[in-house]
């Protein structure tokens, strides 16, 4: 299909999530294009009320929608609150993308996530991977989730001519970031970790796992940016994937950030705890086509990160 691209300037553009990490980076991106932000707090409009959702698009009609919203948290917070986690995300997938749809929106973009890949799909995951076997059982819930927002997406895409795309990022780290003790990422878990073990004085530090998972982080920053330049120039049903195409092991990962936080003793691995996934690296060579990569080392994110976290305490 013929590809028109979306001019931006003097949209009206809505971020759903814009407080959350991901959201917060959308908005730092987009204040460098001419458009009219649009957002709405929680406390006002809460996603997973279809009336409230409904009843707010009409009165606003953004054109433009950035579908960051989402209930997130780490390995823990999927495998505890599972209920959560699926009844949260469909309902603001559901929600948003059919207000979008009911109020004419020019375009939408539904962010997913690398856990909607199946648990041994081939290294390094391919966009066509999704639904050819089964899920990581810890996120299950939250990918059965994403999973119905792309095919939702699809499918609205497929009946009506919307222009509503799905995007694929890998795990993400940045500003803004989730420090809670138990529900916390990988990064920011080991941010909080190693900083308050270099106060403490501890002389190891235990890393959830075995240490050998690998994993792929991108800069949330380089996400938004990502986020602008398909949203400018990509339309089509398939999803396209967000990373970085490089990833390290949790072990070589654990070190840096404890190099970078100034932390001196020693790393060990608690493996009662749960790996997750063995690997989840990102095929990133359709977005790498389209004219995107990412531009932040991994040492200067998590530098970024520390910085921020420091500023927040």
């Amino acid at each position: 299909m013929a590809v028109t691209p979306l001019e931006l300037k003097g949209k009206s553009v809505y971020v759903a999530g814009h407080r959350g990490m991901v959201g917060a980076a959308m908005l730092r991106r987009l204040a460098r294009e001419d458009v009219r932000l649009v957002t709405v707090d929680r406390s006002e409009v809460d996603l997973r009320n279809q009336a409230a959702v409904f009843d707010w698009f009409a009165k606003t009609r953004p054109q433009v929608v950035f579908l960051a919203a989402a209930k997130v948290g780490g390995i823990v917070a999927n495998d505890t609150l599972r209920a959560e986690f699926i009844y949260d995300n469909i309902a603001i997938a559901a929600n948003v993308i059919q207000a979008a749809h009911q109020t004419g929106a020019e375009k939408l973009m539904f962010l997913g996530s690398s856990c909607i890949y199946p648990k041994l799909a081939p290294q390094p995951l391919r966009e066509d991977s999704v639904l050819t076997g089964p899920l990581e059982p810890t996120n299950e819930p939250y990918a059965i989730a994403k999973i119905a927002g792309i095919k939702m997406a699809e499918a609205y895409r497929s009946q009506y001519g919307s222009d509503f795309i799905s995007v694929m990022p890998t795990n993400l780290y940045g500003p803004g970031d989730n420090y809670h003790p138990e529900y916390s990422h990988v990064v920011a878990a080991l941010i909080r970790r190693f900083h308050e073990a270099k106060l403490s004085g501890a002389a190891s530090v235990a890393v959830w796992g075995t240490g050998t998972p690998r994993r792929e982080f991108l800069y949330v920053d380089d996400m938004a940016d990502a986020c602008v330049h398909l949203m400018k120039t990509y339309s089509a049903a398939e999803l396209i994937n967000i990373g970085t195409g490089e990833d390290v092991t949790i072990a070589e990962f654990a070190r840096i950030v404890a190099d970078i936080v100034g932390y001196r003793g020693a790393i060990t691995f608690d493996t009662s705890r749960p790996d997750g996934t063995p690997r989840k690296l990102l095929d990133v060579s359709r977005l790498t086509e389209l004219g995107w990569r990412a531009r932040t080392p991994l040492v200067d994110g998590i530098g970024h990160s520390y910085s921020a976290y420091l500023a927040s305490e």
